[in-house]
């Protein structure tokens, strides 16, 4: 019998509000892998930050994967190795940031070990409040910059108005090539559109031979979207926004606070 494979995003799903997951939720993974299924975090995260995760709720299921800023990278736990990795054209960084100044608008993006803004502030105080990433801040971001970054990300905590003019214009600058869509009501995404949480489903499933009707993924946010469309069941969080719901084939009875994916877990082995 072919093994399954579950997609969690962390943020309003796998972690409730304390950011951690509650013991039943817990129990349910360990047996969930235990009987030979793969675990996946798949979220907005770079994957540093996801590893931190992983590393610090204490988790070490056998045949784990991190996938890391809405799909540009796949991580390998058990061998220690990306097995996919994509990125922004390193000659649109610049570019990008440009047009955020002129839009007022926070934006920075990531090398392998750093956050790396033009900006400090107010909106990257609020973002570092959970992602502990250090941090580099420099008026040339292309010094720190050496391979085609992950994604990118704006970020505008009071007027969503501004946020959407400078998604409409960069939209327009940079057509089709990259996916431009909200974490959350402040955080606007920036990555490669061959990428995104449902491209990552789909790849990695066909990386360990796992046929799609045997893949799982559970989300609350426009960002879980994709994934939840592509896996074989998609379960959005009842806390979820309600675009998420409409969408999924199911909703769960409780919210991440009360172990809402419990069941979905355990009913999957």
């Amino acid at each position: 019998m072919s093994s399954k494979i579950f997609f969690f995003d962390l943020d309003g799903t796998l972690l409730n509000k304390e950011k951690i997951i509650t013991p039943a939720t817990m129990e349910a993974l360990r047996r969930f892998t235990e009987a030979g299924n793969h675990f996946c975090i798949n979220t907005g995260r770079a994957i540093d930050s996801a590893r931190a995760v992983y590393n610090g709720l204490g988790l070490d299921f056998k045949g784990s994967y991190l996938c890391g800023s809405n799909g540009t990278e796949i991580f390998s736990v058990d061998d220690e190795k990306y097995v996919y990795k994509t990125g922004i054209r390193l000659e649109l960084v610049p570019k990008i940031m440009d047009l955020a100044a002129e839009y007022d608008m926070h934006c920075h993006t990531y090398n392998e070990t750093h956050i790396v803004s033009r900006w400090n502030g107010e909106c990257m105080d609020y973002y570092r409040r959970v992602i502990k990433t250090p941090l580099i801040v420099a008026d040339d971001v292309m010094q720190y910059i050496v391979t085609p970054p992950s994604k990118m990300i704006a970020i505008e905590l009071h007027d969503h108005e501004k946020q959407e003019k400078f998604r409409m214009a960069l939209q327009e600058m940079v057509g089709d090539e990259l996916t431009l869509l909200y974490s959350n009501p402040y955080y606007m995404e920036i990555f490669p559109s061959i990428a995104g949480k449902g491209s990552a489903v789909k790849r990695l499933a066909d990386y360990l031979g796992i046929p799609v009707e045997n893949t799982l993924a559970a989300g609350d946010e426009q960002n879980d979207l994709s994934m939840i469309e592509a896996a074989g069941c998609g379960i959005a969080m009842i806390n979820g926004t309600d675009v998420v719901k409409a969408s999924a084939d199911v909703v769960t009875k409780e919210d991440n606070n009360h172990d809402g994916l419990a069941e979905f877990i355990l009913g999957a082995i």
